[in-house]
């Protein structure tokens, strides 16, 4: 079956769950779980990634983050990757270690946001990992320590969750402590680690409800929200794929003109992507740089890339060229 697709704009609200494979743990001292707290921080920092929100188990892992300007794919890539070659050469295993790929979810932050970041605060209390919201309050491995002002970090974005609870510090806390509370006592809320209609709406007597009234909504599994914020997401997405397309024939069009051009001139395209000097070689490169760049619209790297030499060679010969004229 193939996979499907991420939504993974720049700016976007994800709750991203990795487990370990089959179910295996993650982490097996406080010497794994330090490593894997102090690369999440590093890695948010370098990447413009904002995390509310984290939870480390002995299996798994939830964070609630906003995507930098690369988005979350390289941002989960540099962690997991990163995490795993560390924890293998300390523990001496080989393989995978964990399940296939990251869980990310969309959310809309409107009416979600502080039901992830309590969710997610809560996972070692709902797992008995700690037996009372006070020792919560205290534990190392989520971000929960961190609003209740017993630890420090300095990549977690904390005042700006405090913010929802309130304008000054000790009220804020003291309001989002009794979130908590009343959070602890509602189970696992299965809706807060799945996206669809049917989660979004509140299952299906509320989704039969909507239709009833003629208020038809859309769903994604990949996105927790209204339909109407389901629908913003998957517009944008679906720009952002019509823009990969544009530049996938953007290049497709160079290089159907770069054939034909060799073949007209009587010069191997294999000899003009290896970087002959020959002088047809050299000025039909020099041509085509041109033509792609300032006529077809494509980037100096992705012309580089097509004639086999560097970005800055496609940089020196356009100076020469729009110099000449």
């Amino acid at each position: 079956m193939p996979r499907v697709a991420r939504l993974d704009a720049p700016g976007t609200l994800h709750h991203v769950m990795v487990r370990g494979i089959e179910g295996g743990p993650i982490v097996t001292d406080d010497h794994d779980r330090e490593q894997f707290v102090s690369r999440t921080g590093l890695l948010s920092r370098s990447t413009g990634t904002t995390v509310y929100a984290w939870a480390l188990m002995t299996n798994h892992s939830h964070l609630l983050l906003r995507s930098g300007h690369a988005g979350i794919s390289g941002f989960m890539r540099k962690l997991l990757t990163g995490y795993a070659i560390s924890y293998n050469l300390r523990h001496k295993r080989h393989g995978y270690l964990f399940q296939n790929r990251y869980k990310s979810i969309v959310c809309q932050e409107d009416g979600y946001f502080q039901k992830l970041v309590s969710y997610i605060h809560l996972n070692p209390f709902r797992a008995g990992l700690v037996r009372s919201l006070d020792e919560l309050d205290d534990y190392p491995w989520t971000g929960h320590a961190v609003l209740m002002n017993r630890a420090s970090n300095d990549w977690q974005d904390r005042d700006y969750v405090l913010s929802y609870f309130g304008e000054k510090e000790g009220s804020a806390r003291q309001s989002y402590r009794e979130f908590i509370a009343e959070q602890s006592v509602l189970g696992r809320q299965p809706e807060l680690v799945g996206g669809g209609l049917v989660r979004s709406a509140g299952g299906w007597s509320e989704v039969k409800a909507l239709r009833k009234r003629g208020e038809l909504q859309l769903g994604d599994a990949r996105i927790l929200g209204d339909g109407d914020f389901v629908k913003t997401m998957l517009d944008e997405a679906e720009e952002s794929r019509k823009e990969l397309l544009c530049v996938y024939e953007m290049e497709r069009k160079a290089e159907d003109e770069m054939e034909k051009k060799c073949e007209q001139q009587g010069v191997s395209k294999d000899l003009l992507q290896k970087g002959s000097r020959q002088a047809a070689v050299s000025k039909l490169r020099e041509e085509l740089a041109a033509l792609m760049v300032d006529e077809l619209g494509l980037t100096q790297a992705a012309t580089a890339r097509l004639l086999g030499i560097s970005t800055s060679g496609v940089a020196g010969i356009l100076r020469r060229v729009r110099g000449g004229k």
